[in-house]
């Protein structure tokens, strides 16, 4: 059914689907009964039927009919009662397998290497985890079991049509091959328009996403009119691939009808014309046949539109399984743990590509570097020179191509990523807050982390004074992205975030490049705290903000040009001289365009 091999039903894919079934073996089970059972009692109230007419109304007879008027509406109470059993029960085992693969799914993206994310757009990924997941529960809500209850209430009705009367059966049978075989084609059709549409879908999410995270620059430089074009041709083609699947559906379901009254008419011209001039048909039997050839042509009908519906989660499967499967993409994992991270690095013939495939473009080049336990280390550099790369490959968010890192002489690919990253406090220039209060994102929803905890802190670097004046306070919403707050203050809650879980290494990329002059001043005095006996890496672009670090290492194209501490480096008159002077120069120019104004 939904493979790109063409096969009509994947199996390999269902029993992929069918494994997270497991655990709900007795509701599996449960529900075969109850489709088991409907289909008996569907089929034997046609059964009824022709007796009530043969044997009590044509024989006047109406105290039998009472007791078998009696007997349907029993039957008919236990299809009713089966019937809700069957459909809760289904679409909870399908609300419940969707919410097991959905954890699956979410378990395996928050472990994948930063370059997955470099390479797929989110709004793909938002698709799958949402909209197709969701897909998915129609293969046991509307499609799997709805289909094989359909299937047994058909092989019942041909059974009871052959042992009754094989000629009216083959009048209801020659029509049969028709529908199946329009049947046939609509499936394979709708097949691959659903994909299509699936394709649409992702495309059109991918697009929208994209264009309101980055509004403000669509505003900026007055795209609104090409953007409208792009999103009404990719909106004309979502249109297009769903008009597809409506154009099958309007070509199937007349022929479908069409067949369907030919059959009646047919059977109601012969079985007539045997019943009034030769008695070798009841007027029982002909009802009953009429009966159940729309038993039988409207769950085949039925199918065909329940196949759709398994089709499209079969697709989605096939496309949110892709992800599952994904072993490549995963962060290989170390085993070690360690309990006290002193905070000792050393960098040994380090190499690097973001291009994984190509080692000719490399970020950083056969660099080496050792930082002892409680160093204040800076780095600097022109832009591309590989400074937040080292800080990247440090806290494996990429693993690097060729050389090691060691921690506390442990290669940081043996140790558990968990242990690292728990030891390491990154504090970065464009600063994520989630839309929440202030105290969950220093927190980052820790629990354990109490708000005495958080209060101390920010008195302690400053920034409690501006939370405090805040409506709600420590519990203020900051919004999507922390846009109710200024990007000075923004730098602080992720300092705050960062300084709570008391690192044994600090990293400070950019920190304080976008803030006033008196947040960076609360933030290096909190920075003279924090890093007091601890090992700290810190990028900068402010170059008088490193003055006091321990050593300073000029990065350009990836290597190491320069080493040594400020003083050391403005006598040698090398790189960090002219990235000194040069910005002592722009920050002049800067005070003499404030005072003209």
């Amino acid at each position: 059914m939904i493979v790109s091999n063409n096969k009509f039903f994947d199996l390999k894919l269902f029993k992929k689907i069918m494994r997270f079934v497991n655990p709900y073996r007795i509701t599996y089970y449960l529900l075969i009964l109850s489709a088991i059972l409907l289909s008996i009692f569907s089929t034997i109230q046609p059964y009824l039927l022709k007796i009530i007419i043969d044997d009590y109304i044509i024989k006047s007879d109406l105290d039998g009919l009472k007791m078998i008027i009696y007997l349907v509406v029993f039957i008919l109470f236990l299809e009713v009662i089966f019937q809700f059993l069957f459909i809760y029960f289904a679409n909870w085992l399908g609300q419940t397998i969707v919410k097991d693969i959905r954890y699956n799914l979410f378990n395996r993206i928050i472990n994948f290497k930063m370059s997955y994310y470099d390479k797929n757009p989110i709004g793909r990924l938002v698709t799958r985890t949402a909209s197709d997941i969701e897909l998915i529960s129609s293969i046991f809500s509307q499609g799997l079991f709805m289909i094989l209850a359909d299937l047994l209430k058909m092989s019942l009705v041909i059974i009871i049509m052959l042992v009754i009367d094989w000629q009216l059966s083959l009048i209801v049978f020659s029509v049969l091959p028709i529908i199946v075989y329009a049947t046939k084609l609509f499936q394979k059709s709708m097949k691959v328009a659903f994909e299509d549409v699936r394709n649409q879908v992702s495309i059109l999410n991918s697009f929208i996403q994209e264009r309101i995270n980055g509004m403000t620059l669509v505003q900026m430089f007055n795209r609104e009119k090409i953007d409208k074009i792009k999103f009404n041709k990719i909106n004309e083609n979502h249109k297009n691939a769903w008009l597809k699947t409506v154009w099958y559906n309007s070509i199937f379901f007349p022929v479908a009808e069409i067949s369907t009254s030919i059959t009646i008419g047919l059977l109601v011209w012969f079985g007539g014309i045997s019943a009034g001039l030769y008695g070798t048909i009841s007027i029982g039997t002909i009802f009953l046949f009429i009966k159940m050839s729309q038993m039988l042509f409207q769950p085949l009908r039925q199918i065909a539109d329940k196949f759709n519906t398994l089709q499209m989660g079969m697709v989605a499967a096939e496309r949110v399984f892709k992800i599952v499967d994904m072993k490549n993409n995963e962060i290989n994992n170390g085993n070690k743990l360690i309990k006290n991270i002193k905070g000792k690095i050393e960098i040994k013939n380090l190499s690097f590509s973001y291009t994984e495939e190509n080692n000719y473009d490399n970020v950083i080049n056969n660099l080496s570097l050792k930082i002892n336990q409680g160093e204040k280390i800076a780095i600097v550099g022109h832009t591309g020179s590989g400074k937040s790369t080292i800080i990247n490959l440090l806290t494996r968010f990429y693993e690097y191509n060729q050389g090691e890192i060691y921690i506390d002489g442990i290669s940081i690919k043996k140790i558990k990523i968990s242990e690292i990253r728990k030891n390491i406090a990154v504090v970065l220039q464009d600063v994520f807050l989630f839309a929440d209060t202030i105290y969950n994102n220093v927190v980052l929803f820790d629990k354990k982390k109490s708000l005495d905890e958080v209060i101390n802190i920010s008195k302690e670097i400053g920034a409690h004074d501006f939370i405090n004046s805040l409506p709600n306070k420590y519990f203020f919403n900051v919004n999507e992205r922390g846009v109710s707050l200024s990007s000075g203050q923004r730098q602080l809650i992720s300092f705050l975030r960062a300084y709570i879980t008391n690192p044994s290494i600090l990293i400070l990329d950019e920190a304080t490049s976008s803030i006033d002059s008196y947040t960076e001043e609360l933030i290096q005095n909190a920075i003279q705290k924090i890093t007091l006996g601890k090992t700290s890496m810190i990028i900068a672009h402010r170059l008088a903000t490193i003055e006091k670090a321990d050593k300073i290492i000029v990065l350009d194209n990836g290597r190491i040009v320069e080493f040594g501490n400020h003083s050391n480096l403005l006598s040698k008159g090398g790189v960090y001289k002219d990235l000194y002077d040069s910005q002592l120069k722009r920050e002049k120019n800067k005070i003499k365009e404030r005072d003209l104004f």
